[in-house]
């Protein structure tokens, strides 16, 4: 038997909730009667279809708490296609609503066979929306979302590509905002679990007490307020890959189940006694150092082992040598046509300083540099006050004359090229080298030309 669509309704009274409930008994009804009750229900069931009354409490005379819900919802899941229910004589609110992102609006009285229509509709059309977007995942290439002509991050890619077919279990290590999850889904995506879901767990970002529960889900009753049985993260990635990032922030507690898991392959959600398989292939991340952890006894050596059968270090940005400036340059150009900005590039300063920051924030913070240039930019180039970096010290050069050459040459190249806004001829007069040459040395050292 399929399992049943999960719906969820946001409606404070209580009458109307018995009736849609009622009403909708072919798919599987959460319901929530204020904005904290939905958000906690969307982050729990991910509903790829909701329903919202406007009139909520604090405010159930206006829409305010309505319309703020709906901002919050289509934040936390802009998929989601919310229908919101609104007064007869509130038809402003409800177009409102619509130009914020709601699929559609309907006006009280309630008649439940017009309102199951527009459901079953909106259920059809986030169906057909999944399935294209899982149609141009697997058509675009893996490793698109690896920006780099960096030899060390080159390397890493090749062993993402021997690592991403087999079901071994992988662990990715490396500062904030170095990409961790990019590498994930690129294993993910290179994987014959690609069609497949890829589900995503962020261990720090989750309350310790709410954790066992979102990982493991629960039967009804198990707790106070668990009025249904709830699938965890790890069974709804049954088929498909479980990302369990900064796994460092898992507490104690909740390992040796995490463990049990590993082991065994099957799940038991809290207050069942029924031993559920899972076939999903498990990649960990984290920042911290996981030797020092156990050393401290705040994680278990045997679980790091599960855990660590393939481990990936992904170099921080200051060690990739001329990837700042490439990924600045992708960057430039998908905030330029996001923002509608015409902009040719970066000032010869701006490319000095963004190859000599030490960019302790990795990826992350280039790119929230990037996009603030961009919107502040008045000219058009990016120059060094529009980029926020402050004092920028020399880049560390390697001691090896081979590794210096490698370094300086690329370096050099794409310096030219960012001079140049990606102009092949004016590049090569720069570099005093001819056409030809540069595009061997192109060849040579990884680097692609955006155009």
């Amino acid at each position: 038997m399929a399992e049943k669509r999960v719906l969820l309704i946001v409606e404070d009274d209580q009458g109307l909730q018995t009736q849609l409930k009622w009403g909708f008994d072919r798919y599987q009804v959460v319901l929530a009667g204020s904005r904290e009750e939905a958000i906690v229900a969307l982050r729990r069931f991910m509903p790829a279809v909701i329903t919202l009354d406007l009139g909520l409490p604090p405010d159930p005379a206006n829409a305010s708490e309505g319309l703020a819900t709906l901002k919050e919802i289509l934040q936390l899941a802009p998929a989601s296609k919310v229908v919101v229910v609104t007064g007869n004589d509130d038809r402003d609110n409800a177009i409102k609503a619509v130009a914020l992102g709601a699929y559609d609006f309907y006006q009280k009285p309630i008649d439940l066979d017009v309102l199951n229509l527009i459901v079953e509709r909106a259920f059809q059309f986030a169906e057909l929306q999944k399935a294209h977007a899982q149609l141009q995942q697997i058509n675009q290439e893996p490793l698109a979302g690896i920006i780099t002509a960096c030899k060390k991050m080159q390397e890493l890619t090749r062993m993402v590509e021997k690592v991403a077919p087999t079901n071994a279990t992988t662990l990715l290590l490396g500062e904030s905002g170095t990409g961790k999850e990019v590498f994930a889904k690129a294993i993910h995506g290179l994987s014959h679990r690609a069609r497949k879901p890829f589900i995503a767990v962020n261990c720090a970002a989750i309350p310790e007490n709410l954790l066992e529960s979102e990982l493991f889900g629960y039967e009804k009753g198990a707790f106070t307020g668990a009025s249904q049985q709830t699938k965890g993260k790890i069974e709804y990635a049954d088929q498909g890959t479980f990302f369990l990032d900064e796994i460092g922030d898992l507490p104690i507690g909740l390992q040796s189940k995490l463990l049990r898991f590993l082991q065994e392959r099957s799940i038991e959600r809290i207050g069942g006694r029924k031993e559920i398989p899972v076939d999903v292939r498990i990649i960990c991340a984290t920042h911290q150092n996981l030797q020092v952890l156990i050393d401290e006894g705040k994680f278990r050596s045997d679980l790091y082992y599960r855990i660590s059968e393939i481990t990936l270090n992904i170099p921080p940005l200051r060690e990739r040598a001329g990837d700042a400036i490439t990924i600045a340059n992708v960057l430039l150009k998908r905030f330029s046509e996001a923002n509608n900005k015409v902009l040719k590039g970066f000032s010869q300063e701006a490319v000095q300083a963004i190859e000599s920051y030490p960019w302790p924030g990795n990826i992350r913070e280039l790119e929230n540099k990037i996009k603030r240039a961009v919107i502040m930019a008045d000219d058009a180039l990016i120059g060094f006050d529009d980029l926020e970096l402050g004092e920028v010290t020399d880049e560390a050069m390697p001691f090896n004359l081979k590794s210096v050459r490698e370094v300086a040459e690329t370096l050099a190249i794409k310096r030219a090229l960012a001079f140049s806004h990606n102009n092949i001829s004016n590049a090569a007069k720069l570099l005093g080298v001819t056409r030809p040459t540069l595009y061997t040395l192109f060849e040579k050292y990884g680097i692609k030309v955006n155009d």
